[in-house]
């Protein structure tokens, strides 16, 4: 399994960097998890710069792709070098998710039509005048698209992917690892409440949920959310 974050110029930390981590807690072979950018170095709006680890192309066959956000995403809507590269984004085959900005990526390559979206309330405008219905929650899912807005919304993408490709439990466990100490339970019913809904019965095979030996890192407590 190949998850792969669209990172550009200008890109948000948290968006990007946290559902990054969130995706690694899972261990298992073949489950492989990249920044994919448009050029080999780009510069975070704080300043981080970090290195490609695929190419938009590669993050076009992944099975699962977030669209990251950053102070540039309105110009990277606008770039048609960028944005034919986007074109092979196709939810019929692969998980699609937009992180704030992101969602304008998706109303611009026509992948929101007649679907609502999650976006920052800096973004917001841009994503109605795009004719998308924005929702005012952190999370929103349809079949094999989902949008979160908020920062630390970020966490719900990349719990909603591992669920759909690894199964409850290690997206449980992936959310219990990060989670603060003393509110992991707290922490894990309030993120599964927003995600879970949207899940419906579209699971990993019960093959790929055996191969996931788990995550790293101790396991939620027998029963959490059940």
């Amino acid at each position: 399994m190949h998850i792969a974050i669209l990172t550009f110029e200008g890109y948000n930390e948290l968006d990007s960097l946290i559902a990054l981590g969130v995706l690694n807690r899972v261990k298992t072979d073949g489950w492989r998890v990249t920044i994919a950018t448009p050029r080999r170095k780009v510069t975070s709006m704080n300043g981080v710069v970090i290195k490609q680890m695929s190419t938009l192309e590669e993050a076009c066959a992944a099975d699962a792709v977030i669209v990251g956000s950053g102070i540039a995403t309105r110009e990277v809507a606008e770039d048609p070098a960028i944005m034919n590269v986007l074109r092979g984004l196709d939810p019929s085959r692969q998980l699609v998710a937009a992180q704030c900005s992101g969602a304008l990526v998706l109303a611009r390559l026509g992948l929101l039509n007649d679907v609502p979206a999650c976006t920052d309330l800096v973004t917001k405008p841009w994503v109605v005048a795009a004719g998308v219905e924005v929702l005012d929650q952190p999370f929103f899912a349809r079949g094999n698209i989902a949008t979160a807005g908020g920062c630390l919304a970020s966490h719900y993408l990349a719990a909603w992917i591992i669920a759909r490709l690894a199964g409850d439990d290690a997206a449980e466990g992936a959310l219990h690892y990060v989670a603060p100490v003393g509110e992991k339970e707290e922490y894990v019913e309030r993120a599964w409440r927003n995600i879970a809904p949207y899940l419906g019965v579209d699971r990993a095979t019960p093959l790929l949920k055996a191969a996931v030996g788990g995550v790293h890192g101790p396991s939620p407590s027998a029963g959490l959310l059940r």
